[in-house]
């Protein structure tokens, strides 16, 4: 690695400046429901942000704190822009600094950025800091600020990232140091007993015994199927313990289940009532199999006017990629854009034949999905995504199916005109143009096609197989496949920290292999052979343009990728430049690299892309399915460890990175036995006021 790249730089970890904040607007579609569909949608966002708390706590050991500090601040000034101006000796320029912290603090929930992972501080110093909260002249304030002040601040190039706390990176999902080989012989031992991981943490006592807590109202094991203890063996053969420890985030869960409580008297249909019978059992017990169940119903609730999806869902966050971080989504279908998507499921098998692997790869019988666009009213968690796929239980995917949303006001959510970095002064317009439409196929191929294909070869409960053991597939060598799936095996807890970023770099390259194609394009809208032919090139600029700056992402020192999505969008640039011929560069004249400019020949993408990004996909799937650990992670850890000859180019990405859209979302209230969606300004005080007026 270059060593230019591996100084610590502090200044990379200042909070955003200037951030575009966007409105998530939901209010037309929300007044467009019943009043009982309304209700509905109500309790179970009020059930979904209460969780946030969960969220910050696995986040950092501060992340709560500021959050309530921040809180704390907008009550005593009175929630009022104008009146946090009016602090007494403050200049203007730090209260303005000091807002856009606190946004950012809410919109990512918690103090390390959702998409990165990377820590982000004040844009203040430690002593502004300390100024403004003297002028508010408030004892608690002044005390909840001293207790934090010190980790708000703490910065260094381990710090400044999620991710082992043995190695000194930071996560919430471990309350004090627990080593790698320790967290991942818990793991195992929680499997061999049946016991999903998606919602606890892990401390330790000493070196063996360990605590798992376990997420539920109830305070006592009521599960009916978690031990008083498991013995097992780490890595070195070390005799280990661990014991269980129910009512982690007791108190947010017992209003959670409250909720969904309230929620089930105005359910649409007995899917649902048994979905959130299954949630609400789940929630108070911690019982990951009651949460399992839920996912059966909630993928047999097929086209359902207010769509919704609660728990702890993606594993992203946790280095070992086994433990969820919170989520909630309530959102309303748009009908229009969802006839589009019906049409992209009804043509389905067609383009999933187009695949470049064989067929044995692909499930026997597909199982078209539920796939609608959503205008999302909640998405409580760290971050709204623009599309989902789940459940992530393989096995629901695999026998039952699954469903594909994309989110559609989150999509088109935009606070004004974005500058565009890296491209062409001459194809800015075509870019702008067309980067919605573009990222919109994208999107729909990738949560369809990407994440919905694939057949893992797997040895069954009863010791069967979904495969002919006697005549398997071929892996890349050519010779039948020596390695499956055994008993208990997850493609997560197989893959480990990488299945995450894998599995979106697999799905991402799906959606750029089927891009191309002219049928799935006609779907879309794009009938004319040039407005097909300029939504492919700008497909390709932008996904080319997020590889580069997804370099942002990687810290060089440690080696280590710091967002799943990231690293995937890196490795298929990385593979598009190998493919060479010009089919995509890096063009520049300065030393500084500060006219670095990405090229794509939009004349070689038919051919040159197709070829290759057609191989790499074919890499990726099988490797997956054949549960090829081995070859698997060496082949994508070596695609996205970072060469010097384009490393040299962080700096400059650095440099000229555009902040983050941070979306301002709406709360809904019970006024006078009515329902009302009210939406809040898009500002760091619309931001702020959006919190605060909700129950979390």
């Amino acid at each position: 690695m270059a060593s230019a790249n591996t100084s610590f730089d502090p200044t990379q970890y200042l909070a955003d400046k200037d951030a575009p904040i966007a409105k998530l607007s939901a209010k037309k579609f929300f007044d467009q429901l019943t009043e009982k569909e309304k209700l509905y949608a109500h309790y179970f966002s009020k059930a979904g942000h209460w969780g946030s708390r969960a969220v910050l706590r696995s986040v950092s050991p501060e992340s709560e704190k500021i959050f309530d500090l921040i809180l704390q601040i907008h009550k005593e000034v009175s929630g009022n822009y104008d009146d946090y101006f009016k602090l007494k000796s403050i200049d203007s320029n730090i209260i303005k600094s000091y807002l856009e912290y606190s946004s950012q603090i809410l919109a990512n929930l918690g103090n390390y950025k959702s998409f990165g992972d990377s820590k982000f501080i004040p844009r203040i110093s430690i002593e502004e800091f300390q100024n403004l909260i003297d002028s508010i002249n408030n004892d608690e304030i002044s005390k909840s600020f001293k207790s934090i002040k010190n980790s708000i601040y703490s910065l260094d190039d381990k710090i400044s990232m999620l991710g082992s706390p043995e190695d000194g990176h930071v996560s919430g999902y471990y309350l004090n140091v627990v080593s790698k080989i320790e967290g991942e012989a818990v793991d195992s031992a929680l499997a061999k007993h049946g016991i999903m991981p998606e919602n606890i943490r892990v401390s330790k006592i000493d070196d063996s015994n360990f605590i798992v807590h376990v997420a539920s109202s109830f305070i006592s094991n009521a599960t009916g199927y978690y031990p008083e203890k498991i013995n097992f063996k780490i890595k070195n053969g070390k005799d280990a313990s661990l014991t269980f420890k129910f009512g982690d985030h007791s108190k947010e869960f017992t209003k959670i289940v409250e909720n969904l409580e309230l929620a089930k008297k105005f359910a649409a249909n007995e899917n649902q009532v048994k979905m959130l019978e299954n949630y609400i059992a789940s929630f108070m017990t911690g019982s990951m199999n009651c949460h399992y169940q839920s996912q059966i119903h909630w993928v047999k609730d097929i086209k359902p006017t207010v769509e919704t999806n609660i728990g702890f869902i993606e594993t992203y966050r946790d280095y070992l990629g086994t433990k969820g971080e919170w989520e909630c989504l309530v959102a309303m279908v748009n009908k229009e854009r969802t006839a589009k998507f019906g049409e992209l499921v009804s043509n389905a098998k067609d383009f999933i034949s187009d695949l470049p692997w064989d067929k044995r790869y692909e499930k026997d019988v597909f199982t078209p999905p539920d796939f609608t666009s959503l205008e999302v009213l909640t998405f409580a968690g760290s971050g709204c995504p623009a599309g989902i796929n789940i459940p992530n239980y393989d096995k629901i995917r695999i026998n039952i199916g699954f469903k594909n949303v994309s989110l559609g006001n989150v999509l088109s959510a935009k606070s004004s005109k974005e500058p565009i970095s890296f491209i062409e002064d001459n194809i800015q317009d075509l870019y702008e143009k067309y980067r919605v439409e573009a990222f919109e196929v994208q999107v729909g191929i990738h949560e369809l096609l990407g994440h919905g294909t694939g057949k893992l070869m797997m040895e069954l409960d009863d010791g069967s197989f979904n495969f002919d053991i006697n005549n398997k597939p071929l892996g890349l060598n050519g010779k039948p496949i020596t390695t499956y799936y055994k008993k208990g095996e997850t493609w997560g807890s197989k893959f480990g920290s990488i299945a995450g970023s894998y599995e979106e770099c697999r799905a991402e390259s799906v959606a750029m292999f089927l891009g191309t194609n002219r049928k799935l394009l006609e779907i879309f809208g794009y009938k004319t052979k040039q407005e097909q032919d300029d939504i492919i090139y700008v497909m390709y600029v932008s996904m080319c343009r997020a590889g580069l700056l997804s370099m942002e992402f990687y810290d060089p020192k440690h080696g280590k990728w710091g967002q799943a999505h990231c690293q995937a969008r890196y490795a298929i640039l990385k593979n598009y430049l190998d493919a060479g011929n010009g089919l995509v560069s890096l063009d520049y004249t300065k030393e500084d690299f500060s006219d670095l400019t990405l090229k794509v020949d939009r004349s070689k993408i038919s051919t040159i892309g197709q070829e290759s990004i057609g191989e790499f996909l074919n890499k990726l799937h099988v490797y997956k399915c054949s549960g090829n650990v081995e070859e698997g992670s060496e082949f994508y850890v070596k695609q996205t460890s970072i060469p010097d000859e384009l490393l040299k180019f962080r700096d400059i990405i650095l440099k000229k990175k555009l902040p983050r859209k941070q979306l301002v979302q709406a709360n809904t209230i019970v006024e006078n036995g009515e329902v009302v969606c009210k939406e809040y300004e898009e500002s760091c005080v619309g931001m702020i006021d959006s919190f605060a007026e909700r129950e979390c």
